[in-house]
This record gives C-alpha cells, structure tokens and sequence, in this order.
C-alpha cells in the first residue's frame, strides 16, 4: 500500500474495493494466536466483502480454523431475520466456508436488550479477557455513526466502563453494541468506507477540528487513534482534501 494519510482519528488508505477487500483478508489471516476474535459489522460492504471472500478463497484455511467470529453489534432480531448482522456474517461467510459452530458467537439475542448486553459481558469476563477484539472491523454511516453508536447516543458520553450495552436507537429500534470502552479494549480497528456519500463524515470523524461527539460518534476514535486504521475509496476520502 502507499502511504496513508495520518489523521486525527487514524491512518487513511486510499484503495479500490478490491484492494481494500484483500487488505482485510490479509489482516485475518495474518492474525496471532490459536483462536483470535475478529468482530465484522453490519452493512452492504461487509456483505460485499464476505461475498468476495467466499468467491477468491482469500481466507486461508488456517485462519479459518483459528478465528473466532463475532460482530460488533446487533440488532435485536432472531439470527435467522435478514436484518440480523450476525445472521448475514453466517450467511454470507461462515456456512458458505463450513465454518463450524464452535468458532461462532453471536449475542444472545434470545433474551431481552438489556440480559443480553450483560450475558455478552459475562461471557468476556469469563473467558478472562482483558481485551476484546483483536480485530473489530467496522463501517461508518453516511451520519458519522460506528457500531451503534449513534447521533445523540448517551453511550458516547458515558457507557458505565462497560464494554457491551444495549441502546434504544430512536425510530430504528433496539441495538446491542460494543461501547467507546469496548472498543478501547480492541487491539486493532478497522474501518472501510466508499462513495462520496460517505466524504462529510470522513472528514468530520478524522479532520474537523471541532469535537462533537454528539454529532458525530465516530469521532470516538480518536483517542485511540495509533489503533485505528481505515480503508477506503477515492470518493469516500475527497472530502480530506485541502
């Protein structure tokens, strides 16, 4: 890859989608360890990649019997509903290359928002875990918004230390989410963004020199910036020049 740009909130590569895609595929499968945790998101771009993934085998089969799959956030909706992030990782990626169930952990959507975020916590502190993610790959919405971290999200001001919550996201339902302390606790994040729809947030999460995360939860990051990495298309990062 060439140089990034460095930004407040991470280094930027600038990549076609292809590029982007055998990126992420060599940061899974370069991934240390006997059973890592990669945590993928939601999104039409996720699904591309699992798509591709599935088509090029740019997953290596020991990567595939060593990672564990998890995603960063959830609505709350049976896995098998087309809304389900999880439900579409399993679809998309995880039968497709046989994937077994032991390397599978979704959240427990079965129990009400707030007794999953917590069974999901127990679940890390169990397994004696400081960290959570090695890596979290997660996108961005055209509003700044990451996980579900949304615009006006009390969880940005103050998510109780926890790492794992549940949030009612106005006008889109409940959501079970990694928390900015969550995601302090990953080792690696990695964000992929296209089209110039996505340039304004971009540019507000990586270069506006006004904090407001109220507006723009993205900017989260940027305490965390030396972690933080993100791939992204030509469109998509216009909007950090000049």
């Amino acid at each position: 890859m060439s140089a990034p740009l460095k930004t407040l909130a991470g280094a930027v590569h600038v990549l076609s989608q292809e590029a982007a895609f055998s990126e992420l595929a060599a940061r899974i499968n370069a991934l240390p360890g006997p059973h890592p945790s990669v945590a993928m998101s939601g999104g039409s771009t996720p699904k591309a990649f699992f798509r591709w993934a599935v088509e090029t085998r740019a997953l290596t089969s020991d990567a595939l019997a060593r990672v564990d799959w998890h995603v960063s956030d959830e609505r709350c909706v049976p896995l098998d509903s087309p809304d389900s992030n999880f439900g579409n990782l399993a679809r998309g990626l995880l039968d497709p290359l046989g994937i077994p169930s032991a390397r599978r952990f979704p959240w427990p959507v079965d129990l009400p928002p707030a007794e999953a975020a917590a069974a999901y916590e127990r679940f890390w502190r169990v397994a004696g875990r400081e960290r959570v993610f090695d890596l979290c790959v997660l996108g961005m919405g055209d509003d700044s918004h990451i996980a579900s971290l949304w615009p006006g999200c009390p969880l940005t001001a103050a998510d109780g230390a926890s790492r794992f919550a549940a949030t009612e996201w106005p006008g889109r339902g409940w959501r079970l989410t990694l928390t900015p302390s969550g995601l302090a606790l990953c080792d690696r994040i990695l964000l992929l963004a296209s089209g110039a729809a996505k340039a304004p947030a971009l540019r507000a999460v990586c270069a506006d020199p006004v904090v407001e995360l109220s507006r723009h939860p993205g900017q989260v990051l940027r305490g965390l910036a030396a972690r933080v990495e993100w791939l992204v298309d030509a469109a998509a990062a216009e909007g950090l020049k000049g």
